[in-house]
């Protein structure tokens, strides 16, 4: 049992839940609690190591039989070496260090739904942004350089598992500029033509800006067109996960039950 706040995994482990920097250098992240741990199976992410307490729950225990069976590396720690690494006030008593994702780029000609968050610094937000974009079938989310790193642990905690099953890349613009070739790039934007007499059918990808300032200028120039949600509220904006929601989800509606 590893009960020394010094030993070699604890340390990494420590390590990657602070700074972007200590992720990148180390290509590692650390995921916690039983779901996230579950979801990094399902999808066969590859897994340094997993590290559990005595305390954890018959369905905890059960993944740590299946990962075993995967041979996954495994070892208990005692409830105190955990609370020097979780980032929770109340832990499940299970957490895993995973490896980075390639984030490498190659252009795919058959994009045809994508999700540029851009400036999105709230760790609430873009996690909820990226499970959103997972749900509605969104192929590709890019990251612009002035967003938060998206394998933050909070970021992780409010995806509930999109980081699995959704590719993120973070991008400079040019690089997301040379992605958008083939696709129709629209703004949220409390100025621009109402969302619902928009046409998402054609290939798209969709831009959401900072919940404080909105979109950058260098978005704005990549925009073909400014779109925005109706409000007879009188509503000056939305939070940007659920304006993301549900403009998300109109492209969904649109192509399931296409305009007429």
């Amino acid at each position: 049992m590893i009960t020394s706040a010094q030993n070699p995994k604890l340390k990494l482990a420590r390590s990657l839940t602070g700074r972007p920097k200590e992720r990148l250098e180390a290509r590692a992240f650390v995921v916690e609690g039983v779901r996230l741990v579950e979801e990094a199976l399902a999808a066969n992410w590859p897994t340094r190591f997993v590290l559990y307490t005595a305390g954890l729950s018959e369905r905890g225990m059960e993944l740590i039989e299946k990962l075993k069976k995967k041979s996954v590396e495994v070892d208990e720690l005692s409830e105190a070496a955990l609370q020097t690494i979780s980032e929770t006030e109340t832990s499940q008593g299970i957490l895993a260090v995973l490896e980075l994702p390639n984030t490498e780029l190659r252009i795919d000609e058959s994009l045809n739904f994508v999700l540029i968050l851009d400036s999105i610094r709230d760790p609430g937000n873009l996690g909820t942004l990226l499970r959103t974009a997972a749900a509605a079938g969104v192929q590709a989310v890019f990251l612009s350089p002035e967003t938060t790193d998206a394998f933050a642990p909070k970021v992780l905690r409010a995806g509930m598992g999109a980081h699995f099953r959704l590719p993120i890349h973070s991008l400079t613009w040019e690089q997301i500029q040379a992605a958008m070739k083939s696709l129709k790039v629209y703004l949220a934007d409390t100025q621009g033509s109402p969302c619902w007499e928009t046409d998402f059918r054609l290939p798209v990808a969709l831009i959401v800006g900072g919940e404080a300032e909105g979109a950058t200028e260098k978005a704005r120039s990549l925009a073909n067109l400014a779109v925005s949600i109706p409000m007879p509220g009188k509503s000056e904006s939305l939070n940007a996960g659920v304006a993301g929601g549900i403009l998300l989800f109109e492209v969904v509606r649109q192509r399931q039950s296409p305009l007429r």
